[in-house]
């Protein structure tokens, strides 16, 4: 090697993977899975859409890992929690509340979830993270289906007090939102009597 020439810079598997991940969840929260462009992600990542196909395979397997990035970690449902209903509560009011970080996973899905090719991606991230932590908390009959009830009423929530801003959500105090989603969300958690 001459005095003028650069070394190579070596690459770091593990952070160029990071890098993809971290671009690819950003943009198809934004977007949407069917816009959401390759060259675009490989872009926002620093990388070339060769790398992404290196490491990923396709668009569909880097969007399932984005999807198992954005699902797996607990955040509305949380695990083992004594007052169920109120902690799903609590962390439900936080996460919709004005200013909180617009990147979440419900954006992911509603951005994605009427694509052919999202929709199951979505629908396996969803059984297989958050409502498995749900249905794993609820005892008695009916577990899968009020589980799933109660997602349903989080996912109503969050579009109606975040995406769509209605007055009678959009406004209501954290503390108070609560108040009136924890007796809802406990007949569900508790199932019949």
């Amino acid at each position: 090697m001459t005095g003028t020439e650069t070394p190579a810079r070596r690459r770091d598997a593990t952070q160029t993977r990071e890098s993809i991940l971290v671009a690819a969840v950003a943009e198809f929260t934004e977007h949407g899975y069917a816009t959401a462009g390759v060259r675009q992600i490989a872009a926002r990542a620093g990388v070339t859409a060769m790398m992404i196909n290196r490491y990923f395979g396709s668009k569909e397997g880097l969007f399932e890992a984005a999807v198992e990035r954005s699902f797996a970690p607990p955040t509305v449902v949380g695990e083992d929690d004594a007052d169920l209903a109120r902690s799903i509560a609590e962390r439900l009011a936080a996460r919709t509340a004005a200013g909180s970080d617009v990147l979440d996973p419900f954006l992911l899905m509603l951005r994605s979830a009427s694509d052919p090719v999202a929709g199951p991606i979505i629908r396996r991230g969803i059984e297989t993270h958050v409502g498995a932590r749900l249905t794993d908390q609820l005892d008695g009959a009916d577990r899968d289906a009020r589980a799933e009830l109660v997602l349903a009423m989080l996912a109503g929530t969050w579009l109606m007090r975040t995406v769509i801003g209605t007055d009678g959500l959009r406004d209501v105090p954290e503390e108070r939102l609560v108040e009136v989603l924890r007796p809802a969300l406990a007949a569900l958690v508790e199932g019949p009597v």
